[in-house]
């Protein structure tokens, strides 16, 4: 089972880094891919939300639900519900942040599981990793720094 995985220090203390993640609907303000989100069932910030993403570039919406949220642990998992731009029948991923305690800057890593047919799983797994985690943290490095 693939993981793709990102990683990155952000240069705002955990708590700003914390409150811009946990804004689940607000996607789009930090990584440029999501023209457009919003909360399509229940309450956002709260387990079971789902969110109705557009990508920047157009395409069908597809959506995601927020499966856990660990405010103590400043970690969040969602997945997808039903059918994605990446064509995956299963994902479930995983953002976490921690405090760097010597500089008060933010580690983020965010990371996926999901499945794919074999033939496509080493470019999803490049996608996922650089062009939407590792975008994300870019993204939060331009929007809080």
């Amino acid at each position: 089972m693939p993981r793709p995985y990102a990683s990155g220090v952000v240069s705002a203390p955990v708590d700003k880094v914390w409150a811009q993640l946990r804004a689940y609907d607000d996607l789009p303000a930090y990584l440029p891919a999501i023209g457009h989100s919003e909360i399509v069932e229940g309450v956002d910030g709260q387990v079971g939300a789902v969110r109705r993403l557009t990508l920047a570039d157009g395409g069908d919406p597809f959506d995601e639900r927020l499966l856990v949220l660990d405010d103590p642990n400043r970690t969040f998992t969602y997945t997808f519900t039903g059918a994605n731009p990446f064509g995956v029948r299963r994902y479930v991923s995983t953002v976490r942040v921690a405090p760097v305690s010597d500089t008060g800057d933010t580690f983020v890593e965010w990371w996926a599981e999901y499945d794919a047919d074999a033939d496509e799983e080493a470019e999803l797994t490049r996608t996922f990793a650089q062009d939407v985690f590792a975008a994300a943290i870019q993204g939060l490095r331009s929007t809080l720094t």
